[in-house]
Parts: C-alpha cells; sequence; structure tokens
C-alpha cells in the first residue's frame, strides 16, 4: 500500500478488491464521487447502487424531512448515511455478507451559484472494517474554495475517493489517515471545518487532536467546543448569534477571565438588549505548551476542558489579527461582535508592523476589525505598580488621532464596573505560584482549581 496512486488508481484499486461494497448517495455537485469509480473500471464489484435525490420533495420521501428546513445539514447526512446501509444490510447480507464489508458513502452539498458564493457540504462514510463488524462512520464538514463550479465538483470527486481509500486502507495512525485525504488536492483549494470518527475502526482516533492537527496544518480556521465538550461546526452553532470573544492563554482561566467576561456580558445586555454567546479564544500560533511535561495538544485539550468547565465555548484558532478573526465569525453571524481587550492590547493593536500586509496598512486593518456592529470593550490592565485605562492610555503620534475618532464613535469603548476587579491576576503568576508550591485558590476559578488538582498540572519542570 505504499504505492502512490492517483484518484482514477485509488478509486480502481476499491473496484479490483473483493470485499468492499456499497452505494453512494450524492446530493448537490452531482455524483462526482461515484463518477470515479465508473471510469476507473470494475465498478460492478464495488458498487451496489448510485443515488442523487435532487427533487426536495424526493429526498424527504427517501430520507424524511429535516425540522430546520435545511438540506444541506448534518443531520441529513445522517439519515443518508442509515437509510443507505441499513438497505445494503436488509438486501444483501444474506447473500454475500459474509465476505463483504459493506458501506455507503453520502454527501449533500450546496456548490456556489451567481447569488450564493459559499460552495460547502457534509461528507460521510458508514462502512464495516472487517466483514460483520459493527459499522464505523467518518464525518466532515467542507468547503470547497475555487471560484467556479466545475472546479469545486473537481475537489468534492477527489476528496470523496480519498476518504473512501482512508478509510478502508489507512487507519494505522491519524497522520496516515490525513495525508491520504488531501492527497492531490493543491493548498487553498479546501477547508476542512470539521471531521468526526466513531466506531471500532477509529478506536486510536482522537476528534480533539485530530481537529487541532487541522488547524495546525491550516487545513481549518477554527475548531469549537462546547461547554459538553462536543466539537461544533461554527457554521451551526454561530449563526446569527450576538457573540462575546475574550481572547487569551488561558493557562489557566483566573478569577480575571471570569470577572471580565461577566461584567462584559452584563454590560452588553443592558445597552444591546440581548445575551450574547461568549467565546473563550486561543490563537494556536501564537502559543506554546504551558506545561513542560506535556505536548502542545494535550496542553490544549486541559485549556479547552477547563474553559468548558466554566460553562463558556472555546475556540481554537489560526488568527493572530483581530480583523482576521472579526471576518471569520462574520461569516456565520452579522450580529453584534465584541471583543474584550486588556488596555495593554491598544498597543498592539494599534502597531503600524502588524498590518504591513495590507495596501492601506494600519488604517486598513482597523476599518476591517470596527463598525458599528463589532466594537473593542476594553478593560484596565492593572499591575502592583500602574493601572492603565482606555481613558489614560495614549499613543505616540497621529495613531492618537485615529484612537479618538473611534472612541468617539464608541466602537472603542471602556468596559464599566471594573473598580473593585481583581484584574492583577495572570495566568502565567498563577503556573509560577503552583510550580513554587503556593497557594493559588484565591486566583481562579474552584473548577479549575480542582481539575488542575485532578490533572496535576503545572509542576515544577
Amino acid at each position: 500500500m505504499n504505492q502512490r496512486r492517483t484518484t482514477l488508481g485509488k478509486a480502481l484499486y476499491i473496484n479490483q478488491d473483493p470485499t468492499p461494497y456499497g452505494t453512494f448517495a450524492e446530493i448537490g455537485a452531482g455524483q462526482e464521487v461515484a463518477r470515479y469509480f465508473f471510469q476507473a473500471g470494475k465498478a460492478s464489484q464495488s458498487i451496489a447502487k448510485t443515488i442523487s435525490a435532487y427533487d426536495m420533495t424526493f429526498s424527504d420521501e427517501i430520507y424524511g424531512r429535516e425540522s430546520n428546513g435545511r438540506y444541506v445539514c448534518e443531520s441529513r447526512l445522517n439519515k443518508m448515511l442509515q437509510k443507505e446501509f441499513d438497505l445494503l444490510l436488509e438486501r444483501l447480507e444474506k447473500t454475500r455478507g459474509s465476505q463483504t464489508q459493506f458501506f455507503s458513502f453520502a454527501s449533500t452539498v450546496a456548490t456556489s451559484s451567481d447569488t450564493q458564493r459559499s460552495c460547502h457540504g457534509w461528507i460521510g462514510l458508514r462502512f464495516q472494517h472487517q466483514s460483520h463488524a459493527p459499522t464505523s462512520d467518518v464525518v466532515l464538514h467542507v468547503h470547497m474554495l475555487d471560484r467556479h463550479r466545475l472546479q469545486q465538483q473537481e475537489v468534492l470527486g477527489i476528496l470523496g475517493v480519498n476518504l473512501i481509500f482512508a478509510s478502508l486502507y489507512y487507519r494505522q495512525t491519524p497522520d496516515d489517515f490525513l495525508n491520504i485525504l488531501i492527497e492531490d488536492i493543491k493548498e487553498g483549494r479546501l477547508s476542512i471545518d470539521l471531521i468526526r470518527f466513531s466506531g471500532p475502526a477509529f478506536n486510536q482516533f482522537d476528534d480533539l487532536a485530530f481537529n487541532l492537527d487541522l488547524v495546525k496544518r491550516k487545513l481549518c480556521s477554527a475548531s469549537l467546543f462546547s461547554p459538553k465538550h462536543e466539537l461544533l461546526y461554527c457554521g451551526d452553532y454561530l449563526y446569527q448569534k450576538p457573540l462575546l470573544v475574550e481572547r487569551a492563554t488561558f493557562a489557566p482561566p483566573t478569577n480575571t477571565h471570569l470577572e471580565i467576561v461577566q461584567k462584559a456580558d452584563q454590560q452588553i445586555r443592558r445597552e444591546h438588549k440581548n445575551q450574547p454567546l461568549v467565546i473563550c479564544e486561543i490563537c494556536l500560533p501564537e502559543i506554546k505548551s504551558s506545561d513542560s511535561h506535556l505536548s502542545l495538544t494535550e496542553d490544549l485539550r486541559h485549556r479547552i476542558r477547563m474553559i468548558n468547565g466554566l460553562g463558556h465555548y472555546a475556540l481554537i484558532s489560526r488568527f493572530p489579527l483581530f480583523f482576521e478573526l472579526k471576518a471569520f465569525l462574520h461569516s456565520f453571524t452579522k450580529e453584534s461582535l465584541h471583543f474584550v481587550v486588556s488596555a495593554s492590547t491598544l498597543e498592539k493593536l494599534f502597531a503600524p508592523e502588524f498590518y504591513q500586509s495590507l495596501d492601506g496598512g494600519l488604517l486598513e486593518g482597523l476599518s476591517r476589525l470596527l463598525d458599528d456592529n463589532t466594537k473593542l470593550l476594553v478593560y484596565p490592565h492593572k499591575t502592583e505598580e500602574i493601572c492603565i485605562t482606555l481613558n489614560s492610555f495614549h499613543l505616540r503620534g497621529p495613531e492618537q488621532n485615529i484612537l479618538e475618532y473611534f472612541k468617539k464613535k464608541n466602537w472603542i469603548t471602556e468596559l464599566g464596573n471594573c473598580e473593585l476587579a481583581n484584574l492583577s491576576i495572570r495566568s502565567t503568576m498563577v503556573r509560577q505560584s503552583l510550580q513554587e508550591g503556593q497557594e493559588v485558590s484565591d486566583h481562579i476559578p474552584s473548577s479549575v482549581s480542582k481539575y488542575i488538582a485532578n490533572h496535576s498540572l503545572y509542576k515544577k519542570p
């Protein structure tokens, strides 16, 4: 299996293998995956049926209606996988089940049009890794990034063949699987927003680690984790919701983090009459492991779990600049977006060197970030020696005039009621105290304190 194959070569290899046998159900973007298997030859040895229920009435009659009224969604994909796989077993298990690994491939995809530029969809495979074995599933949400429909369809076809090939033959390690999954797909043509594994074929696969690896490898913009530790697709869970975002390392989350978010949430509710979804965001390219005993992935796992334990969503992104994160979030919601930041962050935010890649420099970067619907809430930066607030903070040169303009527009405002908050506690201080064996329970939430103790985090190097 070390021989590199073209997409047609992979399809032919599967067709010539006497054990895999299954169905293809593809809605939207054509029957691009099945087409490769037919073109490769000997498709009758691996394909029991192909179906493409484009008409909504036909689709509903076959798979049932969706309560959300959408056809490109995870629940539709899961219904397709279940329906088609159950039919396979019902009709063929008695006659050929003893020597066959049954599979069902499904996709529901929306291609771009004159009015809708986004091409995205859900793709999945249900299969037996050996005859009579319980089923295993792999499910992806993807964006095809090419401008033209035919190119989008081409990428979808390659990805589907790779998915089946990797699932059948390259499950030895997650790296093996991922390398085959993206083989022959050039960088910039595809974003894998989410991938989930289940079943005995993927016992050694870890959804959190795999999706963080997608972010590291720039195959995914961000991974979102719910307070229930669920891996979520941002497009479903952030859709048209007001958002409150705190950017930090959260290694570990401190009482300062918690107090700031609570005060920001209260201020937004008073001023905007809505309840924002709180997101604690960590920028992956900007951090290293905070615990010398752990890999970065394991360290991030603990940070995510501690954030989730506070009842908040954790977002791991690859956007070092605020306007990049804003663009990503606003691709899912047009509701209000508030970033809560320390006054010390303003110096970086207004530093021209961070915007050298933009033709318009600093002005373009800030104009991409701030508007009537996107604002900064600035809380004081306190140490034992100083206290910097939005009103006391000053920039050198003309950048101060830009800051004053944004303040007058109320796009950068002060976070109120911070006088009594203990804002001098930082994650680095907590880690240092833990390594020195000092008591830190007054500086971190109780759930975080218990988690650190239970997992023996931040011990001496």
